[in-house]
């Protein structure tokens, strides 16, 4: 079945019962109501109140809440108050950072014209957009947003910018012609799509989609059916939430059944259980992950990476896939002349002479034969013809001086049809007419051997292989000033000139870091494919040409051989929307973690499929950063690759947080456990378990979280999608390391013991306390760090155990606080027991960390 664009325009009017004065009245209202309003629809989204109660589906925070009822019931009120508004907090920071990512939808609405001008009755009336219906005859002239997609019926010499529908920067060329062959979206040039804006000319257009049929509308269905993925440290930490909660159900089951076999009372076993529930789940863990990933985005957002969802950042770690755009993110989204060809020898901009009359001759036409000026640091123009000028400012060819020295007499301006443009000048007393124009086009009016002819072919074709865009220029003395398209022709040839978007320069060594952190770019643009490669070629994304492909080589291919094909390519150049999202999807289905960026509507669906969705500050639409986790304030590829660096060194400091606190709770319950074992008195009140939890505890693991950032973590490879935070060597840290603080802290447990079971539960707190402070400098590394540089490289830990002690003193020598948290005096041979126990736990697992370092070697 031929698409629209392949109709002829007689039969898509007798298709629609239009013609070329437009739609009746009664025709109109007919339509509207077969066809509905021209307006998006969006998915109904669910209220705050449901997403805030979603936030209490994970298995710990159920635990955490029957905890809080039990210690109610039993008259625990401290205890109750304070797990409450732990969750409480947690739950609403959920749902903010939910709540503000849904907006996509709404930005695309606003991409809609307000209005538009339509024959009606064989009348021009202003009617609002969402009335546009199938088979109406909108017109066009510069400065309008189109309202709904349709083929031209009139064109003069219409120009649309479409690049935030395509990805193409350059305004298209519109034309009333016909297709019989399929062509990508970015080259149906008969038609126009709703969402674009017109740039230039004037036009007539019959719509033959509305609403969520036309391509923007697809794009709105797209989003509405992509679906976020949670980050790998969010499927982890649900992961590890489960395993942890049936661990401790099943430990404190064992607990109280074994209590109750032992003849104590049930209601104290059950207390003895719950007690010991609160000590071992990480009570501050969600809202210290959430701390520490607040502050990731603030450095990053010094970094020009603004991250609008919390947890991309950690996510950025684990990236394996960066798909990005080319114009403006790995390119200076600025057209520059490279190269020009004149007098038989291609030259490099940088080696112009143009003393050369051939060379001045063709730069000072470039600039004569050009509408484009620079006002005030502003160009204003095609982004072709400010290149020109730029170029000539660049050797001290002031246009405004040319200009005035060589005025212009009359014109031809440009059209889509002829693709010239001509202008006229008296050039030292001699009519000279100037044309420019596509080289092939110009080739056939100008006064050319075959032989030069095929020459100045090959050089075109050499250039053109390179992703340069070419203009030709040519010239002619005329007897008058009153000239016409008849007079384009007889032309003597004067050079070519070549351009191209450039890449940045910081691009090059981004992609190579990317590459070594063992990260595949790959560029996907709205581009011709040979200005892809030849972009990607010299930046280091693309190795071979035959890793460049074309998005309708993707069209027959299904999702499983789609999958085996993404590893084979590097480029993807005139996609779509469909193309941009199955792509991503590729990827994520062979188990990478997929980075996307792009600043065009057209991107919105493949960003908000991604794991990590990167919009364009400068350039971006507000639907494409409404669609995305981070923000590039510089639109720089650069960029991404020091936010993948940020996210690396956040999760690690995350897993350091994880490790203390983890470690630290595997010691109360080893002391709990002891007790119970040894049918010794209950070794921790509730509110002792709670005060190391939420404040020795806390402090420690934020300030663990910002440890400094380190350029090592690039070096390795992007960890596997399904590793667990707890592997093995994980677990046997934590393990070894909370046995030897809970020998400490039973230690002191027995000790105090001695002279009362209150003295005794008094010193055993303060020494987990202690010790878990003091922890938090084992917790810096993997490596020793006593002795060493890094042991003081983070201020904040050494402000967390400051005030961790300074707390700790409070509960343990202010008598009216000493009360609330159930703690006796103690005499200084105790204080020195605890201190001295403690500091032991610090040289005893940096000493274990030397010799597993040591055995390494």
């Amino acid at each position: 079945m031929k698409e629209n664009y392949q109709k002829s325009k007689a039969t898509l009017l007798a298709e629609l019962s239009s013609s070329e004065t437009g739609l009746s009245s009664a025709q109109a209202n007919k339509n509207q109501e077969k066809c509905g309003k021209n307006e998006l629809i969006e998915e109904k989204s669910k209220s705050i109140f449901m997403i805030f109660l979603e936030q209490f589906k994970d298995f710990l925070v159920i635990i955490l809440i029957a905890a809080a009822v039990v210690s109610a019931i039993l008259g625990d009120v401290e205890s109750t108050v304070v797990i409450i508004a732990v969750i409480t907090l947690n739950a609403i920071l959920g749902t903010v950072q939910t709540v503000k990512a849904a907006k996509s939808l709404n930005s695309l609405k606003k991409l809609s014209a307000p209005s538009a001008k339509v024959l009606r009755d064989g009348n021009t009336v202003i009617i609002p957009s969402e009335q546009v219906t199938i088979g109406d005859i909108v017109l066009l002239e510069a400065g309008d947003y189109i309202c709904a997609d349709g083929r031209i019926i009139e064109n003069a010499s219409l120009k649309v910018n479409e690049s935030a529908l395509t990805g193409e920067s350059l305004n298209v060329e519109k034309s009333d012609e016909t297709f019989d062959h399929d062509l990508p979206l970015a080259d149906r040039i008969n038609m126009v799509y709703s969402g674009s804006f017109v740039t230039y000319g004037r036009g007539k257009f019959l719509v033959t989609d509305i609403g969520m049929k036309t391509e923007v509308g697809k794009i709105a269905g797209l989003i509405n059916s992509a679906k976020e993925r949670k980050t790998p440290l969010q499927a982890n930490l649900d992961s590890f939430g489960k395993k942890l909660s049936i661990g401790i159900l099943i430990i404190c089951a064992l607990v109280f059944g074994l209590n109750v076999f032992r003849g104590e009372d049930i209601m104290n076993s059950f207390l003895f259980a719950v007690a010991l529930a609160v000590a071992a789940i990480p009570e501050a863990l969600s809202s210290i992950v959430t701390i520490v990933l607040s502050f990731g985005t603030q450095k990053m957002s010094k970094e020009n990476a603004i991250i609008r969802k919390l947890h991309a950042v950690e996510g950025l770690g684990s990236v394996s896939v960066i798909c990005s755009d080319k114009t403006g993110t790995l390119t200076q989204n600025k057209m520059t002349v490279k190269k020009f060809y004149v007098d038989n020898e291609i030259i490099d901009c940088e080696n112009g002479n143009f003393d050369i009359n051939h060379q001045k001759r063709l730069l000072l036409s470039s600039i004569l034969c050009n509408d484009a000026v620079c006002k005030d640091g502003k160009e204003i123009g095609d982004p072709t013809e400010t290149a020109l000028v730029n170029f000539g400012l660049k050797y001290n060819f002031n246009f405004k001086y040319i200009r005035e020295k060589y005025p212009r007499i009359t014109e031809i301006p440009f059209d889509s049809d002829r693709k010239l443009m001509s202008t006229v000048h008296n050039v030292n007393g001699v009519l000279t007419m100037i044309t420019k124009g596509a080289a092939d086009i110009l080739l056939d009016r100008m006064n050319l051997t075959d032989p030069e002819k095929s020459a100045i072919s090959e050089i075109t074709a050499q250039l053109s292989a390179q992703g340069l865009r070419l203009l030709a220029f040519a010239y002619k003395e005329i007897e008058s000033a009153d000239i016409s398209v008849k007079d384009e022709s007889g032309l003597t040839f004067m050079g070519i000139i070549a351009m191209m978007d450039p890449p940045r320069e910081e691009s090059k060594a981004a992609v190579a870091e990317c590459i070594s952190a063992g990260i595949k770019p790959i560029m996907i643009t709205g581009d011709h494919k040979v200005t892809a490669a030849a972009i990607a070629k010299e930046i280091g994304i693309l190795k071979d040409y035959s890793e460049a492909a074309e998005g309708s080589e993707i069209d027959n291919l299904t999702d499983e051989q789609l999958k085996e094909y993404v590893p084979t390519k590097s480029v993807y150049a005139r996609v779509s929307p469909e193309h941009k999202i199955r792509i991503v999807k590729a990827w994520q289905e062979r188990g990478n973690i997929v980075a996307m960026t792009g600043d065009g509507v057209n991107d919105a669906p493949a960003l908000k499929q991604a794991d990590i969705g990167v919009a364009m500050g400068i350039t971006g639409t507000e639907v494409s950063k409404d669609a995305a986790s981070m923000v590039l304030a510089d639109d720089n590829f650069a960029t991404i690759v020091k936010a993948v660096n940020n996210g690396r060194n956040i999760y690690a400091n995350i897993k350091r947080s994880i490790q203390f606190l983890l470690s630290g709770n595997t010691a109360g319950i080893l002391v709990v456990l002891f007790a119970s074992i040894f049918a010794l008195p209950v070794p921790f009140a509730a509110v002792h378990l709670l005060f190391i939890n939420l404040l020795t505890d806390s402090l420690p693991a934020i300030a663990l979280g910002l440890e400094p950032h380190t350029n090592d973590v690039m070096k390795e490879k992007p960890r596997p999608i399904n590793e667990s935070i707890l592997t093995k060597s994980f677990i046997l840290s934590v393990l070894s390391e909370g046995l030897i603080i809970s020998a400490a802290s039973a230690a002191c447990f027995l000790f105090g013991l001695q002279t009362s079971p209150a003295v005794g539960s008094t010193m055993a707190f303060a020494s987990i306390c202690l010790s878990r402070l003091i922890h938090g400098f084992n917790c810096k590394s993997d490596n020793p760090v006593l002795f060493t540089k890094k042991f003081f490289n983070n201020k904040f830990i050494f402000g967390a155990f400051g005030i961790g002690v300074l707390l700790l003193a409070l509960v343990l020598f202010v008598p009216a606080v000493s009360t609330i948290f159930k703690a006796e005096p103690l005499n200084i041979v105790q204080i020195i027991m605890i201190a001295a126990t403690s500091i032991g736990t610090l040289i005893l697992i940096q000493l274990i960390k030397f010799i597993k370092k040591s055995v390494k070697k």
